[in-house]
């Protein structure tokens, strides 16, 4: 008896513990966008008119917890990850427009993960953006409420001690004990709170410098999610923020027992293969082979809202736009199944510049005639070679890679089963014949334009009896990718 119970016992984990790595996609849907800093009423119009019919899965927003106001002059986009209360009111909008994104979001099918900042609190003193204050001096948040008690003592991070990491102070952020009933219940109060609203998810900020048995107890311990938009039963998606760098003592692997992690070495290593720091040809093993963890247990990207500004780790971002598209597009074609996150920038020149903003209000994106967006704001995922991936990415689901050609340097082509076909260089012309897996026929490239109306609006690619694919990509064109796939075909 006692042997079934265990059993029992095991299998209940091991659903629970899956059950938080789905990230919920419609069906035919992958990806999530980062909008970062947009506001709610624009996240909730941008679902409705663009996401949900170019196959997006979902969004993860910038933390909705009110946050300290820091006037340096201009509203630096790290005041958002020092909060000083659990009010929905930022800059993106109240609770009423947040539920109101959520809602809308949900129903045209498009995700919401929040960015879930609850390692700290702010480091500055002062008033909130709910009009709450705090004194970050004496640990003191009264809109919580949390006092000294409720934090580690305060000390500098030592990056070759784990304790270190996870007891002492992130950039002079008052480090909360998570390990405390108290404190574990009010994180749990606020995160029931969001998946009321509908929320599907969680970005995990800065989880190593959390305790994994600390946040494990606390997802284990939220509601599950809306039933209105999810069903009965299922739990919150969370992918942690866990750099592991391989030189210090905190491993991603210790947080893959209840959600997912990021995978920093992901676009650390295609940027510096796109970049020419390592010739493409040695991609051939990309994954695993290449020291990431298994991709069920992964999100990845090519660039975040820290790593774009940092300039770290080989880092692509979209002031390199070319060589960005084609490894956000070779993420998106490769079979390496992680769930997949695409960034969307507004434009910086130094790394604390904040959002457009108008005396501190946020400025909406405004759009071109070809849907680029304008406003100081990028819009990566709105770029025709992104958002076309996007859908390249989920026509090809469920097939393998398979047909790898390269030159022994840095051109590489692949096929994704019969459904799909991607080539890339960052050096040289090809012009080659390449084997593929597709049927034979006329295919437009998504990269240079699509299928539309029955014709191809950019190159065209013929695919003979042989499954062969004749292959033109030239260094000096736009691109420095060809992608091709079974729902572009004349």
């Amino acid at each position: 008896m006692r042997a079934v119970l265990l059993v029992t016992l095991a299998a209940v984990a091991s659903s629970s513990v899956l059950a938080q790595k789905d990230p919920h996609f419609v069906d035919g849907r992958n990806t999530i966008v980062h909008l970062f800093e947009w506001k709610w009423a624009d996240i909730a119009a941008e679902c409705e008119n663009f996401l949900s019919k170019k196959r997006f899965g979902g969004i993860q927003i910038s933390p909705p917890s009110e946050n300290v106001i820091i006037d340096n002059p201009y509203r630096p986009w790290w005041e958002r990850y020092q909060p000083i209360s659990y009010s929905l009111t930022t800059r993106s909008g109240d609770e009423g427009a947040f539920a109101d994104m959520v809602r809308r979001c949900n129903q045209v099918g498009i995700r919401i993960y929040v960015d879930l900042v609850v390692n700290h609190m702010a480091a500055t003193s002062g008033t909130g953006t709910a009009g709450s204050n705090c004194d970050a001096g004496s640990k003191w948040y009264p809109a919580v409420s949390y006092s000294n008690e409720n934090f580690h003592g305060s000390c500098d991070i030592d990056y070759n001690d784990a304790n270190s990491i996870r007891n002492c102070e992130l950039s002079g952020l008052k480090d909360l004990d998570q390990s405390q009933d108290y404190v574990r219940g009010k994180i749990r109060d606020y995160m029931n709170h969001l998946i009321g609203l509908g929320v599907a998810g969680f970005r995990v900020d800065a989880a190593k410098h959390m305790w994994p048995s600390d946040l494990e107890a606390i997802f284990n311990s939220v509601d599950n999610l809306n039933s209105e938009f999810f069903g009965d039963g299922a739990r919150a998606y969370y992918y942690q923020e866990v750099i592991d760098t391989g030189n210090d003592p905190v491993y991603n692997t210790e947080y893959i027992g209840f959600g997912d992690v990021i995978e920093f070495k992901h676009g650390a290593q295609l940027g510096n293969a796109f970049k020419g720091n390592n010739p493409l040809h040695y991609l051939s093993n990309w994954g695993t082979g290449w020291g990431l963890i298994d991709g069920s247990n992964a999100l990845v990207m090519i660039d975040n809202h820290d790593t774009q500004r940092n300039g770290d780790f080989g880092i692509l971002n979209y002031k390199d736009s070319k060589l960005y598209k084609a490894a956000t597009a070779f993420m998106l074609a490769h079979s390496y199944d992680a769930t997949t996150q695409v960034m969307s920038s507004f434009g910086f020149e130094s790394s604390d510049d904040g959002p457009p903003n108008n005396n501190g209000e946020l400025v909406s994106p405004g759009f071109t005639d070809d849907g680029t967006c304008t406003n100081g704001w990028i819009c990566e995922h709105r770029w025709r070679q992104i958002f076309n991936m996007v859908e390249f990415r989920s026509v090809v689901a469920g097939t393998g890679l398979n047909d790898w050609w390269d030159n022994g340097d840095n051109q590489v082509a692949f096929s994704r089963g019969d459904k799909g076909f991607a080539a890339f260089t960052i050096s040289g012309d090809i012009n080659e014949s390449i084997q593929t897996g597709l049927p034979a026929g006329t295919y437009c490239d998504v990269i240079s334009g699509g299928l539309e109306n029955g014709r191809c609006t950019g190159k065209s690619v013929s695919v003979d009896g042989n499954s062969r694919a004749q292959v033109s990509l030239s260094a000096g064109e736009d691109d420095a990718v060809l992608a091709i796939h079974v729902n572009a075909k004349l």
